[in-house]
């Protein structure tokens, strides 16, 4: 199993940064690179704990599905799913806010296996890198984001 975490701070409170943290907002920064589209169950405007939720998008000539079930939400403070993709790729996926003096720190982690021993051998040389490279572009889209709409 890897695990991946990182975190950053944003110049903004975590309310200015959890409107991203719905469904029609989270394509801006959440895997906009795939062009993603999120499909609620029951087409729900906000995630509920329960929640199953279908994230689709192309990743260089690859369509990639993700079926997730919303584990924890809580307005400002915390979202959790547990997902697998259409590769096989099971995991964790969250995020957790804390308010500082004048900013939030955002705590983004993911937790996977790999399906295969190939996968898992290919995790170790590639796959948690390229995680932490592109968690980190996610972060930064979403700080963008956060901070420009404060403004």
């Amino acid at each position: 199993m890897a695990y991946v975490e990182l975190a950053t701070e944003i110049f903004t409170t975590p309310n200015e940064i959890f409107v991203f943290f719905v469904p029609q907002r989270m394509p801006l920064w959440y895997g906009a690179e795939m062009n993603t589209h999120f499909e609620v169950q029951g087409g729900a405007p906000d995630f509920t704990v329960g929640q199953k939720v279908r994230i689709t998008g192309k990743l260089q000539n690859f369509e990639l599905t993700l079926t997730v079930v919303i584990t924890a939400y809580e307005w400002e403070h915390h979202l959790e799913w547990q997902f697998q993709d259409s590769y096989g790729i099971r995991g964790m996926q969250g995020w957790d806010l804390q308010p500082q003096a004048g900013a939030t720190s955002l705590i983004m982690y993911d937790e996977y296996t790999m399906p295969t021993t190939l996968g898992k051998i290919f995790d170790r040389f590639a796959t948690k890198h390229a995680v932490e490279v592109r968690n980190r572009s996610w972060l930064y889209r979403l700080k963008r984001l956060a901070e420009r709409a404060e403004k």
